[in-house]
């Protein structure tokens, strides 16, 4: 059961990882469409550097992203770690070059356990806090065998909690069956609620939700979306994106939303949103602009 404090300043993965509520998706800090080293490598030590001396306690990556380049960048900018770091990564896509359309999801139970372990020595690791399948859309190997091997290595001790990221609601609820889910990703934020239904599973479960794109403004109520955040903003004296990632941790108690960027500035605006208080109409006002899709199999 995720548990927050009474400030939802903190937030606690699996019952034994405790972290701040906003964490940090390094996602950013890869070449053109995640595809790369990050051309700034110097910026981009500064930078993860920062957000840990910021206060950040989770890192959020995966090992397709570059690929590899990611999880490297952390560990030359971090390693050693702080002992209270939470750093999670994910496998099971894999990218065949520059353009998005090279992307394609891999179950083969080999294929998940080498990821594993290439993580744990491109990030320093002798364990990974939190690994996530990244996708439930693999088609080389049955779904239960994929989280199979997930179990398999974190009774090796090698993942000491499970994550599902790009997967249903019903994949969900069948990985459950197999072994503890400690938390759950999906598309959700002011304009797209695509991931409502996991946002409601994951309530009902007791396990972390990290929304994508927390930030985002997009969806077809655009207009009015960003008429009625920066409404909220003025009168806080906030920017657009600190309402809407303060609105998520608003939303629910087991939100932990993972913004990314690029910059020093926007890292210490992030972490200052955490520090903003919404009344309740205002979630409401927030929560209202986008209708909440929750069929159970999306």
């Amino acid at each position: 059961m995720p548990t927050t404090s009474l400030d939802a300043a903190t937030i606690t993965i699996g019952g034994d990882l405790t972290v701040r509520r906003i964490g940090f998706g390094a996602m950013q800090l890869t070449g053109d469409q995640v595809w790369g080293e990050y051309p700034d490598h110097d910026g981009g030590i500064a930078l993860l550097r920062h957000v840990v001396d910021s206060g950040v306690t989770f890192i959020d990556t995966a090992d397709v992203y570059g690929p590899h380049s990611n999880e490297q960048l952390i560990r030359e900018a971090l390693h050693p770690y702080p002992a209270d770091l939470v750093i999670a990564t994910k496998g099971g896509f894999v990218r065949g070059g520059h353009d998005y359309s090279t992307l394609g999801a891999v179950g083969n139970p080999n294929y998940l356990r080498q990821s594993v372990h290439m993580s744990l020595r491109r990030l320093g690791l002798e364990r990974i806090d939190l690994y996530y399948l990244h996708s439930g859309t693999a088609t080389d190997a049955p779904f239960d065998e994929q989280v199979g091997v997930l179990a398999e290595l974190k009774s090796q001790g090698l993942i000491r909690h499970i994550g599902l990221s790009n997967v249903t609601v019903e994949q969900f609820e069948a990985a459950r069956e197999i072994v503890e889910i400690s938390a759950l990703t999906a598309n959700y934020n002011l304009g797209t609620r695509v991931g409502s239904a996991h946002l409601a599973a994951a309530e009902r479960a007791g396990v972390v939700f990290s929304p994508w794109g927390p930030t985002r403004f997009n969806g077809p109520n655009v207009e009015n979306i960003r008429k009625a955040v920066d409404g909220i903003a003025r009168r806080h004296g906030a920017t657009p994106h600190q309402v809407a990632l303060t609105w998520h941790l608003h939303r629910s108690p087991n939100t932990l939303p993972i913004p990314g960027t690029r910059t020093i500035s926007h890292v210490d605006a992030n972490n200052a949103a955490s520090r903003l208080v919404l009344s309740a109409d205002e979630v409401r006002q927030l929560t209202d602009l986008t209708p909440e899709r929750l069929e159970a199999n999306t």
